[in-house]
């Protein structure tokens, strides 16, 4: 186990808007404000289409599944890291029987809104945090 200890900078807000694809959207408001390191700490809205992928397997690396359609749903959570200027988010999409997500991955596009908060940190490194790391 690793830790870090930072210091809230400044939240930022982003909205997607209808049509907008979400990983995108946030590519770009990291690129326009300059962020290196922060958190993804929350996202609500709804998308028309989904696209975003899971562990498919339990070795290591693991074998993925990239699960993608079109559908009304429902975002419940958006949440990750921004690393070394790196967009790593994953999505929670339901609909009223059921909820699926993972990795975001291009095309889920944003149906009614997705808005999404993401906090700016200070002293922490988060460099390596989303690489895997075989303990002997």
């Amino acid at each position: 186990m690793i830790t870090s200890v930072g210091t809230q900078k400044r939240t930022i807000m982003v909205r997607c808007n209808n049509g907008e694809d979400i990983l995108a959207m946030l590519k770009e408001a990291v690129e326009r404000e300059g962020i290196k390191t922060a958190i993804i700490v929350s996202g609500f809205g709804s998308v028309y289409t989904y696209h975003f992928h899971v562990v498919a397997s339990p070795d290591l690396p693991p074998k993925e599944a990239f699960p993608k359609g079109e559908q009304a749903l429902d975002i419940v959570n958006v949440n990750g890291a921004i690393i070394d200027g790196r967009v790593h988010c994953h999505i929670t999409l339901t609909d009223d029987k059921i909820a699926m997500g993972g990795h975001l991955e291009p095309g889920c596009k944003t149906l009614t809104f997705a808005n999404i908060t993401i906090m700016e940190v200070d002293g922490i490194s988060l460099t390596d945090w989303d690489t895997i790391k075989i303990m002997n």
